[in-house]
C-alpha cells in the first residue's frame, strides 16, 4: 500500500509523537483527523493498535490487530500485535495467543520477535524445555545481546532468568 500523503501523514506523525510521550489520548485525537477513507491503511491501523494497547483496551486492540493482519498479512508485527492483544483481552489468554504466534512462526521462520514471544508463552505455560528452545532460536535469529538483556527484564521468562544470566 502506498504511503500516506500530507496532511494525513502529518497527523499520523503527530499521533506517533504523542505515543512517544506516553499520551495516548492526544495520539487518538491526531489519528481522528486522518481521512476516514484511510482508516484501514496499515500505518494508521498500527498506530490505532498502539493507542488501544497504551489505554489497555485489549478487545479493541485485538480487533484492530486482526484487521491489520488481514490488511498486511506479510507484516510479522501485525501477528505479534494480534497475539499480544489476544493474550490480554477478556476471554483471551496465552493458549490462543500461542496459536496465533505458532502459525506466524511457520510463515516467518526467521523473525526473532516471534520466537522470543513463543519462548515467553511456553515459559508461562510451564513448558520450560520448549521455552529454552524458542529463546535459543530468538537469540540465534536476532541481536542476542539485546535479546538477552530484554529477557532478563521480562517477567514472563522469570523461571529461566538464572539460566539466561549464565548464557
Amino acid at each position: 500500500m502506498k504511503p500516506l500523503e500530507p496532511p494525513d501523514s502529518h497527523y499520523l506523525a503527530a499521533a506517533e509523537g504523542w505515543l512517544g510521550l506516553k499520551n495516548w489520548r492526544e495520539a487518538g485525537e491526531e489519528l481522528r483527523r486522518i481521512d476516514p477513507a484511510l482508516s484501514e491503511h496499515p500505518a494508521v491501523l498500527l498506530v490505532q493498535y498502539e493507542i488501544h494497547a497504551a489505554a489497555s483496551q485489549w478487545e479493541l486492540a485485538a480487533e484492530t490487530a486482526a484487521t491489520l493482519a488481514e490488511t498486511a498479512p506479510d507484516e510479522p508485527g501485525a501477528w505479534t500485535a494480534l497475539a499480544y492483544a489476544t493474550r490480554r483481552k477478556p476471554g483471551g489468554g496465552i493458549p490462543p495467543a500461542k496459536e496465533i504466534l505458532a502459525a506466524a512462526q511457520r510463515r516467518f521462520p526467521s523473525e526473532p520477535l516471534i520466537a522470543y514471544n513463543l519462548a515467553c508463552y511456553e515459559c508461562q505455560l510451564g513448558n520450560l524445555a520448549q521455552a529454552r528452545t524458542w529463546l535459543g532460536k530468538a537469540f540465534e535469529l536476532g541481536d542476542s545481546t539485546r535479546l538477552k538483556r530484554q529477557s532478563l527484564q521480562d517477567p514472563d521468562l522469570g523461571p529461566l532468568h538464572d539460566e539466561i544470566e549464565g548464557m
